[in-house]
């Protein structure tokens, strides 16, 4: 019995490992050696790959001036890309396209390969995640967190999110160098999704680290290991949503996760999978992209000393500086839709079942809506034209909760500190969709 046990057990893990790999070559794997020939051939999606995967963000740009100076939509040689701002905004907007892919496999030998090799673990590109659904689902699992996210939900948050600002301030040491990341710009983020869903304080640490953990799933043409990294990531969030949840149904509150467990399990709003995916989401986004915000935020003023100057002296707002960061250093570099039929882009003809891959630092920096777009201006008068938050119906849910803490956050760090001296060491994160710091080392006082 214990030999049998024991193959039994071999051939699982031999098979589970098939799987990974299949996943990986499929979506990493080969991805990633026609993404690299085709930046070698001088692609330009191909060579905007490459330079985000460096955080050179000097060529970056200069690419993305390229990608737009060829027209509404450019196709390159591995997909459709639009960086200008009209471009983006119609395909984020039209119902001529959807997010997602096809995740089943189809017909044939090979659709049931990759049926075969799909993974049970919650991702946040995949069904039934708000990232990869289309209405009616996507209307009904928006439907059941939105109302914590309206812009008077979000006011009514502003004096805790003031008051944890503060306690935070009061911790971070002043007689020898803090990461800025570490001490606050993640944990205020973290600790005010946390206290929406209900999140335990002493579990708090353990998202952030599942979090930064799964963060590359957003990206392509990950390495092996670093698809294994990701992968392992996936399934220890997904086995600690399990756990969260169960322990939710037996300790109710007044929180978000708790209303999304009643409209599971009450009212069969729904199934476990869907309940498992929003909460993952709405945990996961509601901290990761403003992370980033709070931490390119400080980077930027600390640089531009004649913004900050302006923000101190009250010539400029700190809603307003906000969104100039977002413009200036969005969170997100990019995002992908699909054509549902033979469509067009700023007149130009898309075929349907085209991936359409959208550019929201290009539209951001499109000078035919933003005058000397790469001038970082707190007081820029149409800095909230930005597209960081996408657009349509898939514009960013926690947007309102994104700009109040950036606007409390950075106001509360420079009102406290009156000297901040970014010190060598910074360093970018390694994804290349989300866009922020993994450290920020610092001297304030």
């Amino acid at each position: 019995m214990a030999a049998s046990e024991s193959l039994t057990r071999a051939r699982a893990a031999a098979s589970a490992e098939a799987k990974s790999g299949l996943r990986w070559a499929l979506g990493h794997g080969i991805p990633r050696i026609a993404v690299r020939a085709a930046a070698r051939r001088g692609d330009l999606q191909g060579r905007l790959i490459a330079a985000s995967a460096t955080h050179d963000d000097a060529t970056m740009l200069r690419v993305i001036d390229e990608i737009r100076e060829q027209g509404p939509v450019y196709r390159s040689g591995l997909a459709w890309i639009t960086a200008s701002h009209a471009g983006v905004h119609e395909a984020l907007s039209s119902n001529d396209f959807r997010v997602g892919v096809r995740t089943d496999g189809g017909p044939g030998a090979l659709g049931r390969t990759l049926d075969w090799a799909e993974s049970d673990v919650t991702h946040p590109l995949l069904p039934p995640s708000l990232l990869a659904t289309e209405p009616p689902d996507h209307t009904r699992y928006r439907r059941l967190v939105t109302r914590v996210f309206t812009v008077r939900a979000v006011e009514g948050l502003r004096p805790r999110v003031e008051q944890l600002a503060g306690e935070l301030l009061d911790r971070m040491q002043t007689d020898s160098p803090v990461d800025l990341v570490a001490a606050y710009c993640a944990q205020l983020p973290v600790t005010v999704i946390a206290e929406i869903l209900g999140v335990p304080e002493a579990e708090r640490e353990r998202v952030l680290e599942l979090g930064a953990g799964a963060a590359p799933s957003l990206d392509m043409g990950l390495s092996w290991r670093g698809f294994r990294a990701v992968d392992e990531s996936l399934a220890a969030f997904d086995a600690w949503l399990e756990e969260h949840l169960a322990w939710t149904r037996d300790h109710p509150g007044d929180n978000l996760l708790s209303q999304l467990v009643r409209a599971s399990d009450e009212e069969g709003t729904l199934n476990h999978e869907e309940l498992k995916s929003t909460a993952g989401l709405v945990l996961a986004a509601g901290f990761e992209t403003t992370v980033n915000l709070l931490g390119n935020g400080i980077a930027l003023l600390v640089r531009h000393p004649e913004q900050l100057a302006a923000l101190r002296d009250g010539e400029a707002q700190w809603a307003n500086a906000v969104d100039e960061v977002l413009r200036y250093d969005p969170p997100v570099l990019l995002t992908g839709r699909m054509s549902m039929r033979d469509t067009e882009i700023g007149g130009v003809a898309v075929p349907g079942n085209a991936l359409v891959t959208t550019v929201l630092m290009g539209a951001n920096r499109d000078p035919a809506v933003f005058a000397d777009p790469h001038l970082f201006d707190v007081q820029r008068a149409n800095a909230k034209e930005h597209l960081a938050f996408s657009a349509g119906r898939h514009y960013c849910l926690g947007a309102a909760l994104a700009r109040m803490e950036g606007e409390v956050g950075l106001r509360a760090f420079f009102d406290r500190f009156g000297r901040v001296e970014l010190l060598p060491g910074a360093q970018r994160r390694h994804t290349r969709i989300l866009r922020g710091f993994e450290h920020l080392p610092a001297r304030v006082g």
